[in-house]
């Protein structure tokens, strides 16, 4: 008798889904596929489509019911993980993770109690079901906090909330924060709340101690409740207020002790929400104090770290192990090399605040052109058709090298056959946050504050229309390029970079160090050019 052909469900069908899909196709499954977006790239290999919401518990239920997989999982989404949960536990299937646990790993509200009680090191956190509870939370906190959704991922919502004067004084476009009006001041805590909790799916708002240090992520697979850590990898973000994810390399280059205290804090929080056979992924600031969690999920690393990253600097297929756990088997996670390998993300702000590196500043008048320290690009604050400053961005060899982690501007265009210039909108011209959030940066290691810029002038700058993306023939060719992918094309509006879906694409390398990686992928970025206009009324 010929022996039935076995059944996957995944939850999930968009592009970053889309390895694991090939991982259970090649194994030979028949891959039932659920997604709300009828569109969504994975269908084209699905053999049975599921046009239904991955976070629709019952409904996933019932299909499965009706399919009746043999597996039941999810990649790199966090929402489908609490469903896959609910699913193979209603079904009896082993445990992967308990549908409890699956809720602490996906909701931070119960990931933060649960790490509390089990004495994981994390920030000071509270849980804000209504504005009260918020406003009293960020008094708590000084008015210096991470502000974020309970139940969301991709830095939606996310906004870093800090009325505190800046070196002793007021900056000049920060309106909204000055003490002596308390009707502004209610008005800053009212746009903060509403912007994160319009994310929060389920209505809960968390407000953080604002931790201060290098981020990295360690990308773990647990068999039979046993971690493996398989490598760490550092990550570069945008300045406050939004945190958004603008380059990943590994492996680390933070010094060995200090990966040490990483591996042992991030293997207490797997232990602690109790993922039993499941691919980790822990997030951890290194702060003075030590590493402490930022978050904590139960499925792969998202931004292509666990597709190419882990496997380009370590040889681990690891969406291969991942789909391999799922179906009962015990993957090879046997290391066959170490190289350098990174991800660099295009956006319409390509300033990332994390590890080593510094960050831009655009100087205010009359103070420029001073520039940070460490700042390397030179500055010309001269009007261009009185709506703009000009950002001359030296091309090589005449360009010194990038600080560590820092990404190149999204408009080398010539100028004059020798930069390439970055639109500056002025306060008066650019887009106000929501309702006038206010920016702080802080990118040095150990919670040194670094130079700062107001919402008007950085965060909410190069709003409009995408009118040119042009990417080099030669840049493909070059050796170790693996990658070079667009999500945007001319004429798709841009607002910024306030969360992974704002980010234009991406740019992988790889090298025999991870230096060598971010370096090439730095020279990549520098001759991407983007060009935004305004957008047509």
């Amino acid at each position: 008798m010929e022996e039935k052909q076995k059944k996957m469900m995944i939850l999930g069908a968009s592009a970053l889904q889309v390895p694991a899909i090939k991982e259970a196709k090649e194994l030979g499954y028949q891959i039932i596929l659920v997604d709300y977006d009828e569109n969504a790239v994975g269908f084209a290999l699905a053999d049975v489509k599921l046009v239904v919401s991955t976070l629709d518990q019952d409904e996933v239920y019932r299909q499965a019911l009706i399919y009746r997989p043999d597996v039941v999982m999810t990649s790199t989404s966090d929402g489908p993980v609490r469903t896959a949960a609910y699913v193979n536990e209603k079904l009896g299937k082993r445990p992967d993770l308990s549908y409890e646990n699956a809720l602490c790993a996906t909701i931070k509200s119960k990931m933060r109690d649960r790490l509390k009680e089990c004495g994981v090191p994390i920030p000071e956190y509270y849980a804000a079901a209504d504005y009260e509870a918020f406003s009293e939370a960020v008094d708590k906190l000084e008015g210096d906090c991470i502000v974020k959704p309970a139940d969301n991922a991709g830095s939606r919502g996310v906004v870093h909330m800090d009325y505190k004067v800046h070196q002793g004084e007021q900056l000049e476009y920060e309106t909204l924060a000055r003490k002596e009006s308390a009707e502004r001041m209610a008005a800053y805590y009212r746009a903060i709340y509403h912007y994160s909790r319009g994310n929060a799916r389920n209505g809960t708002v968390m407000v953080e101690e604002y931790m201060h240090g290098p981020e990295v992520s360690v990308e773990i697979m647990v068999i039979e409740g046993e971690p493996h850590i398989l490598t760490i990898t550092d990550k570069f973000i945008t300045p406050p207020p939004y945190f958004v994810e603008l380059a990943h390399c590994e492996p680390s280059r933070l010094d060995e002790e200090t990966q040490e205290r990483i591996r042992k804090v991030a293997v207490q929080a797997v232990r602690a929400i109790g993922i039993e056979n499941a691919p980790a992924h822990v997030e951890i600031k290194v702060t003075e104090d030590g590493p402490k969690i930022v978050e904590l999920a139960a499925r792969l690393g998202g931004d292509f770290i666990t597709s190419r990253l882990v496997p380009l600097s370590t040889g681990i297929d690891m969406v291969g192990a991942s789909v391999l756990l799922a179906t009962g088997e015990v993957p090879d996670l046997t290391p066959k090399w170490k190289r350098g390998a990174a991800i660099h993300f295009i956006s319409v702000s390509n300033e990332p605040s994390g590890g080593e590196a510094d960050i831009w500043r655009v100087p205010r008048e009359p103070e420029a052109p001073q520039l940070a320290e460490g700042m390397l690009a030179s500055v010309s604050n001269e009007p261009s058709g009185g709506e703009a400053d000009i950002w001359r961005v030296p091309r090589e060899p005449e360009a010194p090298q990038l600080a560590e982690g820092m990404l190149a501007s999204v408009s080398n265009e010539p100028g004059g056959g020798e930069a390439g210039i970055c639109r500056a909108p002025r306060v008066s011209e650019a887009p106000q946050l929501a309702e006038g959030m206010l920016a702080s940066v802080d990118s040095r290691p150990g919670g040194e504050d670094s130079e700062t810029a107001s919402s008007g002038q950085q965060a909410a700058a190069q709003a409009g229309v995408i009118t040119r993306i042009t990417v080099p023939d030669a840049l493909y060719g070059l050796e170790g390029v693996e990658e070079i992918i667009l999500y945007k094309k001319p004429g798709d509006r841009v607002k910024g970079t306030r969360s992974s879906n704002d980010r234009l694409g991406h740019v992988i390398t790889t090298g025999e160090t991870p230096e060598q990686a971010m370096e090439l992928g730095k020279r990549v970025m520098a001759q991407i050019c983007v060009e935004i206009g305004k957008p047509s009324e």
